[in-house]
């Protein structure tokens, strides 16, 4: 089906892939009219808060600020775990009243202005306090942001799959990333090229997230979306009872949760690698400018790339970064016993190669869920696959800190052969590509 000539049809022709006339796929006829203002939506919406998690990142910004600030250690150590299953533990027990909604973009957008409120409440202790009490509120607005987050996850993919055809989904998550990518490089560039007001630009970018967050969420309320089914709503634990039949039932789910959790591994490592580079001068600290830039610069020349192939087979995308992701592991492994650890340039050469496997897998297991699933069922698999990932998250936040006892290489050792693991599961996965 064609689209008018009007501005925002050029714009999506050009960025999308229009394939003659097979872009309806899986949608109904009147979101398929709506897509051109839709696909440009999600891109401006999602890049905007893909941006503002740049700006505000636990594992390299957040961990920086309260260590300026003088924070406990203990509360450093608490960011990527309050992060992390913040964002995917409650999700088991949201889908439901989600699921009751018939328009679900309004739950992801009322998430975006919750992350939002969660950035102004770490901006306003950054500012405004210092130790303790600093990363006490720090990590309380985390928490705010995290759980906010649980919601546009569950919302986001079910939303993806009613406006958004098939074989268009990984290109305009894709896009999203990749232009959120330039943002992120600036800030980068920024504590680059004006160190001595590295702390200046840090809360401002803190200020600029939560903006970010917000202009997301008023986006995204203006999708064309189609009312949806809302059978199903029911309290968080009766819900749970109910969604884990599918993992007994589902083996391609369960197989699918298994290569996804090995996965992880892509985003555990990153704080061990920053360990390594720190060693005892805590160097890492004064070159956070060149891990962002190099994360940053992952993004930007991977996702677009990664989106395209993932909407070719997602399949294909989670073994090709399973095994980017424990090579990347391994070169940094490499550095650090040949004494380069603490050099400027290896490290973040090694964190490049490891955001680069960490990007294909986030646009590899989203395309993969969305794909698997028809759209009455794809809220429940979301809220079951992320659930469990987030106690699998805390697991190997526990089994990383038992084996950093031996040492940060110890660990990134174990990593890197949890993401070849990641690989060979993800390999017996049915092949759901389509051209």
């Amino acid at each position: 089906m064609s689209h008018p000539r009007t501005a925002v049809g050029i714009a999506y022709e050009m960025l999308s892939r229009d394939d003659d006339g097979r872009m309806c796929r899986d949608i109904s006829e009147e979101a398929c009219n709506a897509q051109p203002g839709n696909f440009l939506r999600h891109a401006l919406a999602l890049g905007l808060s893909k941006a503002a998690d740049g700006l505000a990142d636990p594992k390299l910004v957040l961990s920086w600020v309260m260590t300026y600030l003088g924070a406990p250690a203990a509360m450093i150590g608490l960011l990527v775990p309050i992060r992390e299953a913040g964002a995917l533990l409650p999700q088991l027990f949201i889908a439901a009243r989600i699921r009751a909604m018939a328009q679900r973009k309004r739950a992801w957008a009322l998430a975006a202005f919750g992350q939002s409120f969660g950035a102004a409440i770490m901006f306003a202790a950054a500012l405004l306090s210092d130790g303790a009490v600093a990363g006490a509120l720090i990590l309380g607005g985390l928490a705010v942001l995290a759980v906010s987050r649980a919601v546009a996850s569950v919302a986001y993919k079910d939303v993806l799959g009613k406006t958004i055809a098939k074989g268009q989904r990984g290109t305009v998550t894709g896009l999203a990333g990749t232009w959120s990518a330039g943002v992120v490089i600036a800030f980068a560039l920024a504590l680059i090229v004006f160190s001595d007001n590295r702390a200046v630009i840090v809360l401002a970018a803190l200020a600029l997230a939560a903006l970010a967050w917000g202009m997301a969420g008023a986006l995204f309320a203006g999708l064309a979306e189609d009312r949806g089914a809302q059978a199903g709503g029911a309290n968080g634990w009766a819900a749970a009872r109910e969604m884990m039949r599918y993992l007994r039932n589902d083996s391609q789910l369960v197989r699918f949760i298994i290569a996804r959790g090995l996965l992880t591994s892509t985003a555990l490592a990153p704080p061990y690698l920053v360990v390594l580079a720190s060693g005892e001068g805590g160097a890492a600290l004064e070159g956070l400018g060149a891990l962002v830039l190099a994360a940053a610069l992952a993004g930007l020349m991977s996702s677009y790339v990664w989106g395209r192939l993932a909407d070719h087979s997602s399949r294909k995308v989670l073994i090709l970064t399973g095994v980017l992701g424990s090579g990347s592991m391994g070169l940094t492994l490499t550095f650090a016993a040949l004494g380069l650890a603490a050099t400027l340039w290896a490290m973040p050469l090694a964190l490049f190669g490891l955001m680069i496997a960490h990007q294909g897998v986030r646009l590899g297991r989203t395309t993969y869920l969305v794909d698997m699933v028809g759209p009455d069922l794809r809220a429940v698999y979301t809220a079951i696959s992320n659930t469990v990932i987030g106690v699998i998250l805390l697991a190997s936040g526990v089994f990383g800190a038992l084996a950093a006892l031996a040492g940060a290489g110890t660990t990134l050792a174990l990593f890197a052969v949890m993401a070849v693991a990641g690989a060979l599961v993800a390999y017996g996965l049915k092949e759901l590509g389509h051209g």
